[in-house]
């Protein structure tokens, strides 16, 4: 399995919880029902990866949220096409993962100006189309960044680009979090900050997008040049068949055979 583990899963202690809503979306249609799914991607392999960290922080207020977290290890993840057709274990898994999931949060660390290969090739693993489904079409986005250095959003901006590419909803917040190393603790955990609050803001709203956004997946990404493609024109419901036999009794086309 190439799912992380997300160590101490129920502890916020950067959290005022006199502030924060238990269900961000409360309120909202919500004709699904069950707990939003977010997949969560980090961008580096360091033993103290701060890109990481950052997701973990993530994940623990999208489980307080109400919300079901999973994390992909990029570890055993090959580059992309060093295995033929993308036959690895680690990929499907990942493939999978984004078909099950509703919402995404991508966090890279910022390096040479730009995401991480480690991050890229999470992405690049993710096709736009496979035997016709959509690993990422119609999900909601988040993107993070961690930075070394003074604060930048060089990373957020490339993945707010491929997160267009990959026909995805990225929502307008967003978390960039500067000089990464002073801002958790020895445990890993986030200390308490406006880096920390904005965290908390970004993961709020996606939670919303992505409630509100779910259920009408299939109208928002139904589009013309892959109908023609497919040959399925639309069905003009005033003359299909069907839709009339199943029409109320009362409605005026039953009651006069108009159509």
């Amino acid at each position: 399995m190439s799912l992380r583990e997300l160590p101490d899963p129920e502890r916020l202690p950067a959290l005022d919880t006199r502030y924060a809503q238990r269900r961000p979306a409360a309120g909202l249609p919500d004709p699904l029902g069950h707990p939003p799914r977010i997949l969560l991607l980090y961008g580096s392999l360091r033993e103290r990866s701060y890109s990481r960290l950052l997701v973990e922080e993530a994940a623990r207020l999208v489980r307080y949220f109400g919300g079901e977290a999973r994390i992909f290890d990029p570890r055993e993840l090959p580059l992309p096409d060093q295995v033929p057709r993308d036959d690895h274990p680690a990929v499907r898994e990942l493939r999978e993962l984004s078909l099950w999931s509703e919402g995404q949060i991508w966090c890279s660390p910022e390096r040479h100006g730009q995401i991480s290969a480690v991050m890229k090739a999470q992405i690049d693993h993710l096709p736009l189309n496979s035997g016709g489904l959509r690993p990422t079409q119609g999900r909601t986005l988040a993107v993070m960044q961690v930075s070394g250095g003074s604060q930048s959003f060089n990373a957020v901006n490339t993945l707010r680009l491929l997160g267009r590419w990959m026909r995805m909803f990225t929502i307008p917040n967003q978390s960039s979090v500067a000089k990464a190393f002073d801002e958790f603790d020895a445990e890993g955990r986030m200390r308490p900050s406006s880096y920390y609050e904005r965290l908390v803001d970004v993961v709020e709203e996606l939670m919303r997008f992505t409630v509100l956004l779910r259920p009408q997946v299939a109208a928002l990404t139904d589009r013309y040049s892959e109908r023609k493609e497919a040959g399925t024109p639309v069905t003009d419901r005033a003359r299909d068949l069907a839709a009339i036999a199943v029409a109320p009794a009362s409605a005026p086309c039953a009651r006069s055979g108009c159509c």
